[in-house]
């Protein structure tokens, strides 16, 4: 049996969220940055999703193939 493809986004963190709502900060750790400019791949589900849209002005995400 084929194993199923995960789907996946490429995620960069791109503006500090010193000064914005420490709720923020904390869903940044959660995604796992702990760098500017740092950039992960994270596999594409609505957890990912809702946590990224809470901080979308901080992050620029990149569908991945």
């Amino acid at each position: 049996m084929a194993k199923k493809q995960v789907k996946t986004i490429k995620v960069t963190y791109v503006k500090s969220a010193t000064g914005f709502d420490k709720r923020q900060g904390k869903v940044i750790e959660a995604l796992g940055f702990k760098k500017l400019g740092q950039t992960r791949i994270l596999p594409d589900n609505d957890c990912i999703r809702g946590s990224i849209f809470k901080v979308k002005h901080l992050l620029k995400v990149e569908e991945e193939a």
